[in-house]
């Protein structure tokens, strides 16, 4: 989206601005035609910017209009003289607002998950679910294996996400061509154990391509059973919480 805009707002008024429709806690006036209001926004934004792949237009609560770019969210005045790329903020709960959508946008139904591009490894009596997407050569998601290294009566579904370098495609081809593809991860993951070099049919595209669809944008991602999912290397003890909340 960068190379889209020839322009930003600066971090400091781009926060103001936020602030100032947050604490305003005013919704936008109703419209007798919304419809085409939106419609209107979407024009011109296609007319100023050169056409981009707009997927949709939609009127937000704080009264700004949400453009939809593929795997980014941008917003804009009704009158397009004025766009945020970048994060929008509530700034009295200092909820990431621009987050929650993209999550949302996101969401897909656990049992949806394409598996097949995946492993299992199921744990005690696999009760619980989580799949984690994970690049071999994120340092984040070595912390979360070594966290979830003791937890129990879940089944784990990796899906490899080699997204870092060249590197973590290579390792991500001979963890899944090994006969056991869950011990081989844990075994690089948890003691760096570099897994033999294998050659074998590897969807490395499929992979990526379901990753920037439910926009995971770095990892580990973790998803739950209830459809909800999280960024990062959370604690153990998060964890736990989830998959019970989950269940």
């Amino acid at each position: 989206m960068k190379k889209l805009l020839n322009f930003k707002w600066l971090a400091v008024t781009c926060l103001l601005g936020v602030a100032s429709v947050a604490s305003a806690q005013k919704a936008p006036v109703a419209d007798a035609n919304p419809e085409a209001k939106i419609q209107a926004v979407q024009k011109l934004f296609a007319e100023r910017f050169g056409n981009p792949p707009i997927n949709v237009v939609r009127l937000t609560p704080y009264g700004l209009y949400e453009v939809q770019l593929g795997m980014d969210l941008v917003y804009t005045d009704e009158k397009v003289n004025f766009v945020l790329d970048g994060t929008l903020i509530d700034a009295k709960t200092r909820r990431d607002i621009t987050r929650e959508r993209q999550d949302s946008l996101a969401q897909m139904p656990f049992d949806q998950l394409p598996f097949e591009l995946s492993f299992k490894q199921v744990r005690g009596d696999g009760s619980r679910k989580l799949a984690i997407f994970e690049d071999p050569n994120c340092g984040y998601c070595k912390q979360l294996r070594k966290a979830i290294d003791s937890i129990n009566n879940v089944t784990i579904f990796t899906f490899p996400y080699p997204i870092l370098s060249p590197d973590s495609t290579q390792k991500v081809r001979n963890v899944w061509c090994a006969s056991d593809r869950a011990a081989a991860w844990d075994a690089w993951m948890l003691q760096n154990k570099v897994p033999a070099t294998l050659d074998c049919d590897v969807p490395i595209d499929q992979m990526v391509a379901l990753g920037q669809k439910l926009m995971v944008r770095g990892t580990p991602a973790l998803f739950f059973a209830d459809g909800s999912r999280v960024g990062g290397a959370i604690p153990k003890e998060d964890i736990e919480k989830r998959l019970q909340q989950a269940k």
